[in-house]
């Protein structure tokens, strides 16, 4: 096993706009200021390990459009394995429309294009690469199918799976997850994912030990400014939250992703893992933009020394 992390999911180019609110039905309203950049949850999360040093190979689907080649350049030019991203003739690239509103806070959709192709069959030909890497990290903008079959590979094979279950869906199987290691969903998603509430702080553990008794090993629920919270069947720990000026959200969740295959892979204990994470997505939201705003390992460093880690 080497200590590549391989993400199996999705790529999009991110249609950012900067806006005071959103509009009501109906209404036209000037907006300050555009962006358009790289995004997607998979080469988010990509590129977020990369920034931070670890070697990551992609398993993805990118459209014969203009930005198929501009997505999978970017991959590149962070140092990504892009040998198993597959151009899927006749189809548009994923796309992912941004509202940033002035406090950060922002509302996504997505177009999936050719993420929509990414299958079994993509896993199962980038079998080789994926039994040398020390992670595989999952997401849900791509086909279940495919989220399963990953999931049943890592497990097969002893290789340390990662999924963020989003954008969360009813759809999703839980009983297919048997054997995953790792499940971070965040408050609202973990909410809709096992039909519980999370309105309290024990009705977050409940909710994430229902998941644990179906076979997933840890669960790590995302809390925002409260910070995280790691589950397992006996055992609860709080990752505490890092005050920042926010200045936009968009991507903090992959930031946090990445940021933890990477500690995990490096051989960081989960709690130092957990930590860092934290510690990295809370830089990144004080950055405009998605991948725009992941740091480097130098940058993050310097970030760490006025944030200690308790």
């Amino acid at each position: 096993m080497s200590d590549t992390i391989a993400v199996v999911g999705s790529n999009m180019m991110d249609l950012v706009t900067y806006i005071e609110r959103m509009p009501a039905r109906g209404e036209t309203l000037a907006a300050p200021d555009f962006a358009m950049g790289f995004g997607g949850k998979g080469a988010n999360q990509a590129v977020a390990a990369a920034r931070l040093g670890s070697k990551v190979a992609m398993v993805t689907c990118v459209g014969d459009d203009g930005f198929g080649a501009q997505v999978r350049a970017n991959l590149e030019s962070n140092g990504i394995d892009t040998t198993h991203v597959r151009t899927v003739e006749g189809s548009a690239s994923g796309v992912a429309p941004i509202f940033v509103e002035p406090d950060g806070e922002n509302a996504i959709l997505i177009v999936k294009g050719a993420n929509a192709a990414l299958a079994p069959s993509d896993v199962d030909g980038a079998a080789e690469m994926l039994r040398g890497a020390s992670a595989i990290l999952l997401q849900l903008e791509v086909d279940l199918a495919t989220v399963y079959h990953a999931v049943a590979f890592g497990a097969r094979e002893g290789i340390t799976t990662i999924l963020n279950p989003a954008p969360a869906h009813r759809d999703l199987d839980i009983a297919q997850l048997d054997g995953l290691d790792w499940f971070c969903p965040n408050e609202s998603e973990l909410a809709l994912l096992t039909g519980l509430p999370t309105d309290t702080e024990a009705d977050v553990t409940a909710a994430a030990r229902h998941l644990i008794a179906r076979g997933i090993r840890n669960v790590v629920v995302t809390l925002g400014g409260r910070g995280a919270r790691r589950i397992t069947a006996d055992h609860v720990e709080e990752i505490a939250p890092v005050a920042v000026t926010p200045v936009d959200t968009t991507g903090a969740g992959d930031a946090f992703i990445g940021a933890f295959a990477h500690y995990l892979g490096a051989g960081h204990a989960p709690t130092e893992a957990l930590t860092r994470a934290a510690r990295y997505a809370a830089l990144s939201i004080t950055r405009r933009g998605t991948q725009t705003s992941y740091a480097t390992a130098p940058e993050f460093a310097e970030f760490l020394s006025e944030h200690a880690l308790d």
